[in-house]
């Protein structure tokens, strides 16, 4: 008999364990039996080391690296002074070589709110809430392409293997749902990057995202039971493998994953009731819909994943990343580095802001009307941002040395502008932001302090900011 092949791992689900129901996962059931259940384990809800101001948070990945001065850092020099030499240029700044020339925004601008921000013609809807924002004028990256880029951003630096931010709070703060991840990613195309941008590194994969694909309506794969089987049937099923899996990973302690694969396996039953639920849009009202854009072929997309992500928050998930990704020739082409204005920035970031401007203004007022503006923090931007001279005669190249971010919602001071980049908007001069800043100022927003946060590694303790951060104080409301 024991010539006979090891059956695959599906197979074994469906067939073994129909007589084993008294291995049912007892404590599970005890958890699911009470209205107020939290998670257990690895993703029990953990103390915050001081009060938090913020409890989850929605990030809109513009993928591709929006330009600053065609966006949100208005630079009347530029518009002056097109087509004349740029002082201090580096034609070698980005992935290509550019002209050395300043090329003005094709937009037109206007001020808006009580704060007066300066916003471009391209975001009719997003102008509406300046006053909501805090605007970080002066981010900086060592990176100067899409997925180093990327990975510094998220990760801290770019080396692979490196926790995202997303595992990070995942890990130093838990779960609040035992029955949803904490952390969840929704992408149209992968982006540049892509697993290396979320990914759990060396932490144990307890903590990875959830990616969802829009291209398959943000599916889950593999979620709902197959209809041969009972819930009771499954429930057996699960005690059968867990007590197997706990009785492997017993002479494995070192193989941390072991006892990872085992929380994965228990999250996914409960998640069969209740990620249905959340991710059904059928349940918000057609005005809803309608606000959001998702009767709109141009922004559908990236609609439904912001309201999917309101409707994630609302459920207590911590983390939800929205890398933006669509079209931007208007022909419903796909591309997976849509904001990459390389050869014309004008006809590139009208089509990309028409793709995101409606569909995120409405999740800053949805999230507002219900209260959840109070706990949530919005972040949108890019990678890096773009040359303030021209690449070809209407593009733009990579910039990692000046670029804009904002903030809304919970933490941060609204209406606020810190820092800035010179006069053409090329490079950060005045009080300059790395990510390892960035992060440092969301985690204790989280209520984490960063240099607390660590994970024993290799010899050593990591981590997220590495050795570096200063929390921008000034920005905290």
């Amino acid at each position: 008999m024991f010539n006979q092949p090891l059956p695959h791992r599906r197979q074994f689900l469906q067939t073994a364990g129909l007589g084993f129901g008294s291995l049912a996962l007892a404590n599970m059931l005890h958890s699911e039996a009470r209205a107020d259940a939290t998670p257990v384990g690895p993703l029990s809800t953990k103390e915050p080391h001081f009060p938090p101001k913020v409890k989850s948070i929605i990030w809109l990945f513009m993928t591709g690296a929006p330009s600053q001065v065609d966006t949100w850092d208005y630079k009347p020099e530029l518009q002056k002074r097109d087509g004349q030499e740029l002082a201090g240029s580096d034609p070698k700044t980005g992935f290509f070589t550019t002209s050395g020339k300043c090329l003005k925004s094709p937009f037109d601008w206007k001020q808006y709110g009580e704060s007066g921000s300066w916003v471009s013609s391209i975001f009719p809807h997003l102008s509406q809430h300046v006053d909501k924002m805090c605007f970080l004028h002066s981010m900086y990256l060592r990176q100067n392409n899409h997925a180093p880029a990327s990975i510094e951003l998220m990760c801290g630096t770019n080396r692979p293997g490196l926790p995202a931010l997303g595992a990070w709070m995942t890990y130093g703060l838990g779960s609040l749902n035992q029955d949803l991840p904490s952390y969840v990613v929704m992408h149209d195309t992968r982006p540049r990057g892509d697993d290396q941008i979320w990914s759990a590194g060396f932490l144990p994969k307890t903590y990875q995202a959830l990616a969802l694909d829009a291209r398959r309506k943000e599916a889950i794969d593999n979620l709902l039971r197959d209809n041969k089987h009972t819930d009771e049937q499954q429930r057996a099923q699960l005690g059968l493998m867990k007590q197997l899996n706990q009785e492997h990973a017993a002479t494995r302690p070192t193989q941390a994953d072991l006892a990872a694969r085992i929380n994965s396996y228990e999250l996914a039953y409960r998640m069969q009731m209740a990620a249905p639920e959340a991710m059904d849009l059928s349940k918000e009202t057609a005005m809803t819909h309608a606000a959001y854009g998702m009767d709109k072929p141009e922004c559908a997309t990236f609609a439904r994943q912001c309201l999917l992500a309101r409707r994630l928050v609302e459920r207590g998930v911590r983390f939800v990343q929205i890398f933006a990704g669509k079209g931007v020739g208007g022909d419903g082409s796909v591309n997976d580095v849509p904001w990459d204005c390389h050869t014309d920035v004008e006809s590139n970031h009208k089509s990309c802001a028409m793709h995101t401007d409606q569909p995120a203004a409405a999740l800053l007022a949805d999230l507002a009307a219900r209260g959840l503006l109070e706990s949530t923090l919005v972040i949108w931007g890019g990678e890096f941002g773009r040359t303030s001279d021209s690449q070809g005669s209407k593009g733009r190249d990579h910039n990692p040395n000046g670029f804009t971010i904002w903030m809304a919602g919970a933490g941060v001071k609204a209406g606020l502008h810190y820092g800035a980049t010179d006069e053409f908007g090329y490079k950060a001069v005045e009080k300059k932001v790395h990510v390892n800043d960035l992060h440092a100022t969301l985690l204790k927003l989280l209520g984490l302090e960063h240099t607390k946060l660590t994970y024993r590694f290799n010899g050593r303790d990591f981590r997220l900011t590495d050795v570096a951060g200063e929390v921008l104080t000034e920005i905290i409301a």
